[in-house]
């Protein structure tokens, strides 16, 4: 059978040319989708400030939810100062040294802030140095008040060297002027003050601490009393060979220590070492990782319904050739069985030349893809791809599967024919398309418009992603109805002929009446081209600009204030603020993740979020449009909720909801209000006091200041920037959102996903066109043996291309239409959505030309070949 299968397939080169390039392209996104969710799952950071611990002993950086994956806490925990003397009497540890971080920054000479990879936690005690690689140390350690110690790439931008003196920033504090004790050359290794006054000014003190030699020290706490008695981690060095046998025992003395080593309500503490360090060195790009996962997850789906559209219609083509062969096999006695074995056989021979240079080429589109997610600042520079055989095998079997699947299916009405009647189809059609396809088709179209309706439903970024795939799913329908389409719109055409009309006319539409299976097979993928553009497209566009009219509609405030450099705002900024002439409100706004534990249909449930943190103060300066409740009554452990998350969950006012918030901590909020704006400001809101001591820096990340409009007011507020380091004064209304020069990070890559799907796509449908031209040339040698002319032949074909591509863009908007329409009325309140105007001619106009390049050169080629040879050929 095999043998026979390559035989067959080295006379049917052109079809399945086309079968090679979609399992060649499939297996290029599949393998780059698979090295990227591998990737999220097993890609570690490098170790950064900590290459020198042998062992991390820290709050865990993951969320863990039962029978789920992993969720990345962004904001780092603590655990409790006591366990570092604990630690450093463990038998093999040379050293315990109790790190913490806070916000800190330098400024140089010109008074502007020296650029820091995370300036929320650039401070650091002297002691730390014990957790670096080998640091070059030049200089003393700072041992005063007033003295600091710098990593060398700050020194070098701020323009200092030991003995000279700088102005810093720290913890939110006014700059003050410090004399540089050292230099330090080692990466991250961050400003270094004296163990005590990075405690006093963390605000850790009233803990336990180790100055890293064994004596105490007092580290400990946060820039607010929810850290008290903390420090970030604990870094242990050992003695050679001892990293396993520590690690075992810092294990056992955190189980020993229990309750109080869990910090209560927080989250665990872990032991870590080796690769296991990266994600504890730096929490927020750790988080990048669930990213991967999140964006393979939500490609995946699309991308197997188009690779398994486009495979089943090459190898339809294919074997649709193919069967006269076939026919005359079952009439010399082969089963249906084995004739649906060597048209799987022969696909599968094609798909295994096909799949490794696709495996190879996804390898390098994975990496490509990370190059462009690092420049859109979407994960670290430091976090790196994971390669290994894994993507590759499931490539194989998915690939092998739904091979195996579309030849086998396009091979099985042939071979369940009578060998007669197989013989006698071979060169026609059915004249009547099969009511169970056109049913199937029919009943999935019904199903699209029925998941169209969900933005009606749902203003979530869920509820939008409905729309693409309800324009798929729509698209799929119309491959299965097609035929009856195609011959209906032959029909029509038919009835309507004038006498007289021109030959090449009269034989495309007899053309589109008898071969509607082999046209719709065309129109449908071309078809999917627009729906998959249009949907895609135009969800990411309308939800893009719905945000951003939540965030004009919402936003009172006219300016924002922002500390960037110095890791948050400082402290005395919003109160300087306020006594501002021509300030009407000012109010503190930060950005966090929490994790929200609920029950859907009696089954736990965990979803991860952005959440706001806002004061009481917040309603002067936003409105997100407040159903019930006030977010004045946001003090104390109280949380605001979007009515699309309160209605699914059970959340309305009164009601308690169980939150994880971004440094593991569980809490009960109750919930005071419930707002409509959650699309442009989030599904949650916690209250000030309930994220205090639960963020990595403890600062307000921006100060939102509703002015009376005037001049005045913002010349004001620009000198009270001007007058304070690092200060930012900018306009809130960014953007209208309409334009992709605004486009978040997110819809760049979701747009670049559709860049290379649609040329995959469209390679794909081109080639299939090309092998059904290709498959007609005993059809174009007839008629010219009849005394049909070259030119009336290819302006048959011409009209042919016409019709196809006017029948696809038509089939491919209506198919758009009702999903889209009720998008914008779901999301913009309006019967459309927004998008470029140009994006549907410029659509209609590359289907069309696809249609007519791709039938008329094989068609022209078809002309150079006499037709005594064509006829005589076996191809």
């Amino acid at each position: 059978m095999l043998h026979l299968a390559v035989r067959m397939a080295g006379h049917r080169i052109t079809a399945l040319l086309a079968v090679a390039c979609a399992v060649l392209g499939g297996a290029a996104l599949i393998t780059g989708t698979g090295v990227l969710a591998e990737s999220g799952l097993r890609s570690q950071l490098p170790a950064g400030r900590l290459a020198g611990a042998d062992v991390v002993v820290s709050s865990d950086q993951s969320f863990r939810p039962a029978g789920d994956l992993p969720i990345a806490l962004p904001e780092r925990g603590t655990v409790p100062a006591a366990l570092v003397d604990r630690l450093a009497a463990l038998p093999g540890v040379t050293a315990a040294v109790g790190d913490v971080g806070f916000p800190a920054a330098v400024l140089d000479t010109d008074g502007r802030v020296v650029p820091v990879e995370e300036p929320q936690a650039a401070g650091h005690g002297w002691s730390s140095t014990k957790l670096l690689t080998d640091p070059k140390v030049s200089g003393a350690a700072p041992a005063g008040a007033a003295e600091v110690a710098l990593d060398s790439a700050t020194a070098e931008a701020a323009g200092v060297r030991a003995g000279d003196r700088v102005e810093v920033v720290a913890a939110g504090r006014s700059a003050a002027t410090y004399r540089v004790t050292a230099v330090v050359d080692a990466p991250g290794a961050g400003i270094l003050f004296a163990d005590r006054t990075a405690a006093r000014l963390s605000g850790r003190g009233g803990g336990e601490g180790n100055d890293g030699s064994g004596s105490s020290e007092g580290t400990g706490g946060a820039t607010t009393g929810g850290r008290t008695g903390t420090v970030d981690l604990v870094g242990l060095r050992t003695e050679p060979g001892a990293e396993e046998s520590v690690a075992a025992a810092a294990r056992e003395t955190i189980e020993d220590a229990g309750k109080a080593a869990s910090g209560g309500a927080g989250a665990d503490v872990i032991v870590s070492t080796g690769s296991g360090r990266g994600d504890i060195a730096s929490p927020g790009a750790g988080a990048a990782r669930s990213l991967l996962i999140l964006l393979a997850g939500s490609l995946s789906g699309i991308i197997m319904m188009v690779i398994g559209f486009v495979m089943a219609s090459a190898l339809a083509v294919s074997i649709g050739g193919q069967r006269r062969d076939l026919a005359l096999m079952r009439a010399v006695g082969a089963t249906p069985r084995q004739i649906r074995r060597l048209a799987a056989a022969q696909a599968s021979i094609i798909a295994a030349v096909a799949v490794v240079p696709g495996v190879g080429l996804g390898y390098l589109l994975a990496g490509q893809f990370r190059r462009m997610l690092v420049d859109r600042e979407v994960i670290p520079a430091g976090l790196p791809l994971t390669y290994s055989p894994l993507p590759a095998l499931a490539t194989v079997l998915l690939l092998g599967l739904a091979v195996q699947v579309s030849a086998r299916s396009a091979a099985w009405r042939t071979s369940r024919l009578p060998a007669t009647e197989a013989v006698a189809e071979s060169r026609s059609e059915p004249r009547t398309p099969s009511k169970i396809r056109i049913r199937a088709g029919l009943l999935l179209i019904v199903a699209a418009m029925t998941l169209s309706a969900v933005p009606l439903l749902s203003r979530t970024v869920l509820g939008a992603a409905a729309t693409s795939m309800a324009g798929i799913i729509g698209a799929i329908g119309l491959a299965l109805a097609g035929p009856a389409l195609v011959r209906g719109i032959g029909d029509t055409a038919a009835r309507r002929l004038r006498p007289g009309v021109s030959a090449p006319t009269w034989l495309a539409v007899a053309n589109i009446r008898g071969y509607a299976l082999r046209l719709s097979g065309v129109v449908s993928a071309l078809a999917m081209a627009v729906v998959f553009v249009l949907t895609y497209t135009l969800a990411q566009t309308t939800v893009m600009s719905a945000t951003a009219q939540d965030n004009r509609t919402g936003t009172l405030a006219q300016r924002s204030l922002s500390a960037p450099g110095l890791g948050g705002v400082p402290a005395g900024v919003l109160a300087d603020v306020t006594r501002t002439d021509g300030v009407r409100a000012a109010a503190p706004v930060s950005d966090t993740t929490v994790v929200w534990e609920y029950e859907m249909f009696g089954e736990p449930e965990v979803e991860a979020a952005s959440a706001m943190i806002l004061t009481p103060a917040a309603p002067d300066v936003l409105d997100l449009g407040v159903r019930d409740g006030s977010l004045a009554r946001l003090t104390g452990d109280t949380v605001a909720v979007d009515s699309e998350v309160a209605r699914s969950r059970d959340a309305g006012v009164g009601k308690r909801i169980d939150l994880v918030l971004g440094d593991g901590s569980r809490v009960s909020p109750e919930v005071v209000a419930v707002y409509d704006r959650g699309l442009g400001f989030g599904p949650v809101a916690v209250s000030h006091d309930l994220a205090e001591g639960h963020t990595t820096a403890g600062l307000d990340q921006r100060v939102l200041v509703r002015t009376d409009g005037t001049d005045a007011a913002l010349r004001e507020l620009t000198e009270l920037a001007a007058s304070r380091p690092g200060l930012v004064l900018e306009p809130t209304d960014t953007g209208s959102g309409d334009s992709l020069s605004d486009a978040p990070a997110t819809v760049w890559i979701n747009l670049a996903t559709i860049v290379v799907l649609l040329g995959y796509l469209l390679l794909s449908i081109a080639n299939k066109l090309v092998a059904t031209t290709a498959q007609r040339r005993n059809e174009i040698a007839t008629l010219r043996l009849n005394g049909t002319t070259p030119r009336q032949i290819l302006a048959m074909m011409r009209r042919e291309a016409a019709v196809i591509g006017v029948a696809a863009v038509a089939t491919g908007v209506l198919l758009s239409v009702v999903p889209l329409v009720l998008l914008g009325v779901g999301f913009l309140d309006r019967p459309w959505p927004a998008g470029p105007v140009w994006l549907l001619p410029a659509v209609a106009l590359t289907v069309i030309c696809t249609a007519f390049v791709t039938v008329e050169l094989p068609t022209r080629q078809a002309l150079r070949t006499a037709p005594a040879h064509a006829l005589s050929a076996r191809e």
